[in-house]
Formats: structure tokens, C-alpha cells, sequence
């Protein structure tokens, strides 16, 4: 909580992949910044990693006093695109918000987010319900994001992999 009485909660919209950033360089100016994240698996070469992405990417969320600090300076601040707001003024958010994500955060500062992914588990029998697969069983093999998963179908007398939404599926 900062130091001013009458903060509140407001959303800057950041440059593509700019978050880390503009967080930084918002604190260096006396801002209270809170970024929440949540773990990703991201497969590049060969390799799987888990990375913290931004819960809502191009989007970070600034404690502001509009009456004590100088506000104006968040549009010019390197990272930062603008203020989220109506006809010059930010638009403010609930305090229960930015709130209820913060409990949401686990002790490893990952968002707790429930993904449409995670009902599911390795070697679980799946039917696609929608697409060019639609009615085709398989058996789901990973999650490769929140909202993504790797089932195994048998076509044509091979195993095939395919990448579907989460919500595309359904046990069998």
C-alpha cells in the first residue's frame, strides 16, 4: 500500500511484451505496481520450460493517488502505452479485484488460475466435440498452455499428435 490516502487501483496498457518494464520503471517513480502471473510450459529446441507469463499480457495494474501524484507521467513512461480510461481520465478498478488475485497468488508468486486444461490427465480417454476431429476419441498427452492440450488420435492406423483447445474436449 503506498503512502497516499486516497489510492486507488487503475490499468496501464504496456507495449507488446513490455510488462516487466514498465513495472520497473512505474516502481522507480513512486508507483505501486502489481503484474500477476501465472506458470507456462513453452517448448522451443527441443525443451520444455516453465515460464511466468503475464496473467494479462499488455496489461499491468498501477496504485495511484490522482489527487497527490502526478499521474500524467504514467503515458509517457518508457514500456507504457497509456492509461486505460474514458475522455483523459483512468478508469478505476475495485480494490476486491486486485485483492482477490493477490490471494489467488501462490508462495511461488504464480497466480492460482484454474484452467480448462487441468481436469485433465495423462493417458485420460478424451472425445473432441468440435472441428475438423469432431466425434474422434484419443488420449490426452499434455497441457502446452492454460488453455491448450496434446491429445494422441488413432488415424488412419498411426498415432497422430494433435493441438486442441481445452474447451474443445471432453472425457469419453
Amino acid at each position: 500500500m503506498t503512502g497516499f490516502a486516497n489510492s486507488a487501483w487503475y490499468v496501464a496498457q504496456t507495449q507488446t511484451q513490455a510488462e516487466s518494464k514498465a513495472c520497473a520503471n512505474l516502481a522507480r517513480q513512486g508507483f505501486e505496481v502489481y503484474l500477476p502471473r501465472y506458470p507456462r510450459t513453452v517448448r522451443h529446441a527441443r525443451r520444455i520450460n516453465v515460464v511466468r507469463a503475464p496473467l494479462f499480457p499488455s496489461y499491468v495494474f498501477v496504485r495511484i493517488d490522482l489527487k497527490a501524484q502526478g499521474w500524467r507521467a504514467i503515458n509517457s513512461t518508457i514500456g507504457i502505452k497509456r492509461l486505460v480510461g474514458h475522455e483523459g481520465t483512468p478508469a478505476q478498478i475495485a480494490t476486491d479485484v486486485i485483492e482477490t488475485l493477490k490471494q489467488r497468488e501462490k508462495a511461488d508468486g504464480f497466480s492460482s488460475v484454474i484452467s480448462p486444461a487441468s481436469r485433465f490427465k495423462t493417458g485420460d480417454a478424451v472425445r473432441i466435440l468440435k472441428g475438423a476431429f469432431d466425434s474422434c476419441c484419443g488420449i490426452f498427452q499434455a497441457r502446452t498452455d492454460s488453455e491448450r492440450v496434446e491429445i494422441l488420435l488413432d488415424l488412419l492406423g498411426r498415432k497422430v499428435k494433435v493441438v486442441a483447445g481445452a474447451d474443445m474436449i471432453e472425457l469419453a
